[in-house]
């Protein structure tokens, strides 16, 4: 599997006077079992690029390619992309509309054909596989937390069993628990079952612990796309867009600067702790 994005220009409102540049030449691909972190302020194109992933909206120039094949072409099956490329919006509200959560999650899987045995199958591995609780899955997905409906909204998208999962901010309003459960459970399925995982974020820490990739976003245009450790040694560079890079590297960053011997690759708390330990415990640099 593969999905190529290819000098992608979006543009809103285009030969009108409210007409604004959304994305800019972007490109990149994405592969097989890849877990990647979009990352950059409000309005610099993160949602709108992953509308065009999910063929939501069309490129105002540029392509985006589907195993090779691009997803504007008349003949190209829209329904499959949206069946293998999945995208659960930032606001669960937006995509949970059935009477019981059960039914919700069996919308995708009927609305492929699918047989209704096959149909509830799908419905009942996915509502397993996101650890929604099984009083939950009778009741209107709106008397759920918002924990447990992000859930449903995820196991609604997993029920098609995409390739790729798109998940824009799928922590958005949560308290600190809830936070880390949903991205615990996010690594969970990508661990487990091989999908590609787009987690779209504003949180510098959630991406450096959890994704395996990073991609800078920043007025519509592509900063940086990289690992986790080269996107944050980028570190002035992404002050000047707004941007910090998390805690444990400000952290090694200042010590730095203050002539403290340790080494700023660090990304995670814990491996921070290890660095600052391995100078002040009489480590070699």
């Amino acid at each position: 599997m593969s999905l190529i994005v290819n000098h992608v220009n979006y543009i809103y409102g285009e030969n009108t006077a409210m007409e604004v540049r959304a994305l800019s030449d972007v490109s990149f691909q994405i592969g097989d079992n890849e877990f990647i972190g979009v990352i950059g302020h409000t309005g610099c194109g993160k949602s709108t690029l992953m509308q065009l992933l999910n063929g939501i909206l069309k490129p105002t120039s540029g392509e985006i390619l589907y195993n090779g094949q691009d997803i504007q072409d008349e003949d190209f099956d829209k329904k499959l992309l949206r069946n293998k490329v999945g995208l659960v919006f930032q606001y669960p509200e937006h995509q949970l509309f059935e009477v019981d959560v059960f039914t919700d999650v069996c919308y995708g899987p009927r609305n492929m054909g699918l047989e209704e045995n096959e149909i509830q199958l799908r419905a009942y591995d996915a509502l397993k596989a996101v650890k929604l609780r099984d009083e939950c899955f009778y009741v209107s997905p709106f008397d759920l937390s918002g924990g447990e409906k992000r859930r449903a909204a995820i196991a609604g998208v997993l029920a098609m069993k995409p390739e790729i999962l798109i998940l824009d901010e799928p922590t958005a309003g949560l308290d600190p628990k809830g936070r880390e459960e949903i991205l615990s459970l996010i690594r969970s399925l990508h661990d487990e079952s091989g999908i590609s995982i787009i987690l779209v974020s504003h949180s510098m820490e959630d991406v450096a612990e959890y994704a395996d990739r990073i991609i800078v976003m920043d007025k519509g245009k592509l900063q940086f796309d990289g690992s986790p450790a080269e996107v944050f040694d980028n570190y002035e560079a992404l002050a000047e867009m707004g941007l910090s890079v998390p805690a444990s590297k400000r952290v090694l960053y200042t010590l730095q600067q203050k002539g403290v011997p340790v080494k700023a690759k660090a990304i995670t708390v814990h491996d921070a702790v290890d660095e600052i330990y391995r100078v002040y415990s009489g480590g070699k640099v």
